[in-house]
């Protein structure tokens, strides 16, 4: 369909939803990650009500208060930054829940569910610590200091949940879900 300028209406919504400067860049990277951390918000009590585990429990229902916290903080840089608040579609989160999804329906309730789920919640915790880095780095350069430090609070704490999920997979779930596989196949 062509517009007065004689562009059609594809170019014209491909321009305007481009981005021009850092400043573009930063925005949508907000709008990203808050539709990932709502989802999440969502998500995580499924997760840990699959979990058998009840330190696996009890750290999901954490990274839950932690992800509330998160949206909050969120929509405080907006506020401070004067970036409208809105949430874009998160192709990526979408993505590793859709696949978290696809694993704990395709193992027997236990600890190998249990291992699943830590290293779907560790996927997360990668792309949130990927995504908070970069945008406190944007903040930083743009002089945005308040949301800068808000950002990097956010890393802070997805970085010691992702610490977290680590130890408590190696210090048990991850051997017995070893074991328990050792068992039901041997290799012999």
């Amino acid at each position: 369909m062509a517009t007065p300028t004689g562009k059609t209406l594809e170019t014209t919504t491909a321009k305007t939803n481009s981005a021009h400067g850092l400043r573009d860049l930063f925005e949508v990277g907000l709008k990203d990650i808050y539709y990932a951390e709502k989802i999440l918000s969502k998500t995580l009590p499924k997760m840990a009500k699959n979990a058998s585990t009840p330190e696996l429990t009890t750290t999901l229902n954490k990274h839950l208060t932690e992800t509330n916290e998160h949206i909050s903080r969120l929509e405080k840089i907006f506020e401070v930054t004067g970036i409208k608040p809105a949430a874009k579609k998160c192709e990526a989160i979408t993505g590793i829940l859709k696949e978290s999804d696809e694993m704990i329906n395709k193992t027997d309730q236990g600890i190998v569910r249990d291992a699943s789920i830590i290293a779907s919640e560790q996927k997360i915790k990668h792309y949130e610590i990927a995504t908070y880095g970069t945008l406190h780095a944007f903040a930083k350069t743009m002089g945005e200091n308040k949301a800068a430090d808000l950002l990097a609070m956010t890393l802070d704490e997805h970085k010691k949940a992702d610490a977290g999920l680590t130890e408590l997979a190696m210090a048990s779930i991850n051997n017995k879900a070893f074991k328990a596989d050792a068992i039901s196949n041997p290799r012999m």
